[in-house]
C-alpha cells in the first residue's frame, strides 16, 4: 500500500504562499491514490522554480536543461514503457525555450504526462515576462507591456495532443483528480495549471483565478468534441475553464513501435551481433 510517507522529499524552498505547493500536494495525492510506487515513477525536469519539484517529492528524477525535459521523457518511455513518465516545467520553459519540443511531442502522442506550471512569469530569474503573460503586462523586458500570449490549450489541441486540461494550483483536490485522468491516459497529456507568483505576478493572483475559473464537469460539455474544446481553450478573461478540455483515443507512438510489442527494451535481450552488422555497413 502507498502511503504519504512514501513520496516525502526535502522540504520546498519555494516561496511561502507560492502556488507550487498546491501542484506538488495535488502529484503526490495522485500518485498516492493511483497506487502508484516511487519507484515506478519517473519525473523529468527541465530549469526553474517548477523545475525543483522532483526533489521535494519521491521518484527516479531526472533534471534536464532549460526547456528540454521532454527529449529524455520520451527516451526513458521508449526504453521503459512500464514507468510512469511525468515531465514537470514551468510556462516559459515549456512554450518558450521548450515550445519545439512541445509541439512535436503532442502530435507524435508520446505516452507520458506533462505538467507545466503556469504562473504567466519567469520566476526563477526574477520576473520577466513570459510566452504566457497577459496582453500589456510590464517587467523589467517589457518595460512598455508583453505581447499577444501563447494559448497552450489552442496549442496542444491542434498540434495532435490527445489528451489536453487546465487545473489551479488552488483547488488541490480537483487538480488531483486532474492529474490522475492524465497519467491513465494513454498518449501525450498536457496539463495547464494555473499557479500563482505571489513575488512577480500581482495581477494573476489566487483571489483573481477563483473570481473566473469554472469546471467542465459541472456542465453539459463533451471534451471530445474537438470544435467545442478550441472553443473552450479561447476562453480567458471573466471565465476561465478547469479540467479536461479535450481527450479523444488515438494510437501512441509507442504503440507504432514493432521492438516494444516484444515488451520493454530493459527487458530484452541484448544482442550485439545485431549491432556489429549495422555498424559494418559504415566501414
Amino acid at each position: 500500500m502507498v502511503t504519504v510517507s512514501d513520496y516525502a522529499g526535502l522540504k520546498p524552498a519555494w516561496c511561502p504562499g507560492c502556488g507550487n505547493f498546491g501542484i506538488l500536494e495535488a502529484l503526490n495525492r495522485a500518485l498516492i491514490e493511483m497506487g502508484i510506487e516511487p519507484r515506478h515513477v519517473l519525473l523529468v525536469s527541465g530549469i526553474g522554480q517548477a523545475g525543483k519539484l522532483p526533489h521535494y517529492t519521491r521518484g527516479n528524477v531526472f533534471n534536464s536543461l532549460h526547456g528540454r525535459p521532454i527529449p529524455p521523457a520520451v527516451g526513458a518511455k521508449i526504453a521503459n514503457s512500464e514507468l510512469t513518465v511525468v515531465a514537470v516545467s514551468g510556462d516559459g520553459d515549456a512554450y518558450g525555450e521548450g515550445g519545439n519540443h512541445f509541439l512535436h511531442a503532442a502530435r507524435r502522442n508520446h505516452d507520458i504526462t506533462y505538467l507545466v506550471h503556469d504562473n504567466q512569469v519567469y520566476g526563477l530569474t526574477k520576473g520577466q515576462a513570459s510566452p504566457t503573460s497577459d496582453v500589456g503586462f510590464v517587467t523589467k523586458t517589457t518595460p512598455y507591456g508583453a505581447a499577444n500570449p501563447v494559448n497552450p490549450i489552442a496549442l496542444a489541441i491542434v498540434s495532435g495532443a490527445s489528451f489536453v486540461g487546465r487545473g489551479f494550483a488552488g483547488d488541490v483536490e480537483h487538480l488531483a483528480n486532474l492529474i490522475k485522468k492524465g497519467i491513465a491516459h494513454r498518449g501525450f497529456a498536457l496539463i495547464d495549471i494555473l499557479q500563482p507568483c505571489i513575488s512577480f505576478n500581482h495581477r494573476n493572483t489566487f483571489q483573481w483565478y477563483k473570481e473566473r475559473v469554472y469546471k467542465l464537469e459541472d456542465e453539459r460539455y463533451d471534451p471530445g468534441d474537438k470544435k467545442a474544446a478550441l472553443e473552450r481553450a479561447l476562453e480567458w478573461g471573466d471565465r476561465i475553464p478547469i479540467g479536461v478540455i479535450y481527450q479523444v483515443k488515438s494510437l501512441t507512438y509507442e504503440e507504432q513501435l514493432p521492438p516494444l510489442s516484444k515488451g520493454p527494451l530493459v527487458n530484452q535481450a541484448v544482442e550485439p551481433a545485431r549491432v556489429g552488422k549495422v555498424l559494418a555497413e559504415f566501414m
